[in-house]
């Protein structure tokens, strides 16, 4: 059911902290931000998502978010105290100035694909202090928010992780290797569903998962849909449809040059994607809208004019905040006040009809 918009919902009644030190209004909203996104996602919005109403989760029990450097939970890590051995015993070093870490390359732990059944020391993600980590994070996760686990190290950048980019390209198209990458990636795959049921047991204020799997470069995506589908969709697949069976949804973080690849994030089940901005995500939306959350850009100059973001922010939500094929807002920690409050008004009225 539809909620008409009151303008009283403007009032501001705090700020939260954002990412890169920006504070962020929090409005009087009809509904909390929780079921706001929940909303968004089974697609019947109430107004336009800006990414401010998800919790961000990537507990320091995962070993990958130690080495990656990307723990943001009640531990209080700090980035440069990351790095180290992934849950495979990768060594992974941080670089201050990249801000995360790498796998230093020229010394991959796999040569060959068909060396993994020999070589790959699967985690005993059983020994791994999950209750204590529980204990440690009591109230963090906000029951009024979207609390998503991010997950690092998908299927292809694992596969990168123990062969270097190089060889795991090659990987998946050489015919004497496809076969043993899909057997990794098979069992890699129950690996994850496990870890992702410890995660939804031990933390279970969890709304959904965001996996990050980066798929192409600035200008083109690394292989071709086919080979998309034939190496990497059954296995996501598989992931997406276990989450979906637990009532969680799925987002899917895919840097690159990925227009073409959105088909294969279709079938993979991923229920959203917000594509960097090589990507022309206008015409993802306009193509695939229908199907899958689409995250598009705001046209907004840096030094638009007051009038300028109001008057943008009202032709975004014409054109993007349609109740019959909804989107997600790109860009949106970088936005500045007017604009933010605009669209929210603008969303209201499109959504609330």
């Amino acid at each position: 059911m539809s909620i008409p918009f009151d303008p009283k919902e403007l009032d501001i009644i705090a700020m939260k902290p954002g990412f890169f030190g920006m504070e962020i209004p929090v409005y009087n909203y009809p509904v909390s931000l929780k079921e706001a996104a929940l909303a968004a996602y089974q697609r019947k919005p109430i107004w336009q998502l800006t990414g401010m109403e998800n919790g961000f989760f990537t507990p320091k029990v995962y070993p990958d978010n130690v080495a990656r450097a990307f723990v943001f939970d009640a531990n209080g890590m700090k980035p440069e105290e990351g790095g180290g051995k992934d849950m495979f015993g990768i060594e992974w070093e941080y670089v201050p100035q990249a801000g995360g870490s790498m796998v230093r390359p020229g010394k991959p732990f796999l040569n060959d694909a068909n060396e993994w059944y020999d070589k790959v020391v699967w985690p005993d993600i059983d020994s791994w202090d999950w209750e204590g980590e529980a204990k440690k994070n009591e109230g963090y996760l906000k029951p009024e928010v979207f609390n998503m686990i991010s997950m690092l190290n998908g299927w292809f950048e694992r596969l990168i992780s123990f062969m270097d980019f190089e060889g795991a390209i090659m990987a998946i198209f050489d015919d004497d290797q496809k076969d043993a990458v899909k057997d990794f990636y098979d069992k890699l795959t129950d690996l994850y569903i496990k870890i992702c049921d410890k995660m939804m047991t031990y933390f279970p204020g969890i709304a959904g998962f965001n996996i990050h799997d980066d798929w192409g470069s600035q200008k083109e995506t690394f292989f071709s849909p086919a080979v998309a589908e034939e190496m990497l969709v059954p296995y996501m697949r598989r992931l997406t449809d276990f989450l979906h069976s637990k009532g969680k949804f799925c987002d899917f973080h895919c840097c690159g040059q990925n227009l073409k690849q959105v088909p294969n994030m279709i079938k993979c089940g991923w229920d959203s994607w917000s594509g960097q901005q090589m990507n022309d995500t206008a015409k993802a939306y306009e193509l695939y809208g229908d199907q899958i959350l689409i995250g598009v850009y705001p046209e907004l100059a840096p030094d638009a004019s007051e009038e300028e973001q109001r008057r943008a922010a009202k032709a975004y939500a014409e054109k993007y905040c349609n109740p019959d094929k909804p989107s997600l807002l790109n860009g949106a920690f970088f936005l500045p006040q007017v604009f933010r409050e605009e669209l929210y008004k603008q969303s209201r009225i499109c959504y609330g009809k």
